[in-house]
């Protein structure tokens, strides 16, 4: 569900204090802990490590991200594999290749 336009977008405020303090040729990792922050032009350039519950995963903003969220780019699960008979036939036969 989309957020109201008379409210506009969320961005965590600490995030653009954070962004403000930091010049863009530093290589510095901004953590950060809010996956709902919409990207803003203001964070094109700088590299933000966001939490996805286990480990701040490095996240590097360019132009093609504003307007979604940083969370989008920090997946919170892990796809491990389908099981069953035929993903085992596949392994064999990739182990004796």
């Amino acid at each position: 569900m989309a957020r109201s336009l008379k409210k506009g977008p969320y961005v965590d405020k600490k995030l653009l204090k954070k962004i403000a303090k930091i010049k863009k040729d530093e290589a510095t990792i901004i953590k950060t802990w809010s996956r709902d922050c919409t990207i803003t032009p203001e964070m094109i350039g700088f590299t933000f490590g966001v939490y996805n519950g286990k480990e701040h995963i490095p996240v590097y903003v360019t132009e093609d991200m504003v307007g979604h969220k940083l969370g989008e780019f920090s997946p919170t699960t892990k796809f491990v594999k389908h099981g069953g008979k035929m993903q085992k036939q596949l392994e064999r036969k990739g182990a004796k290749s």
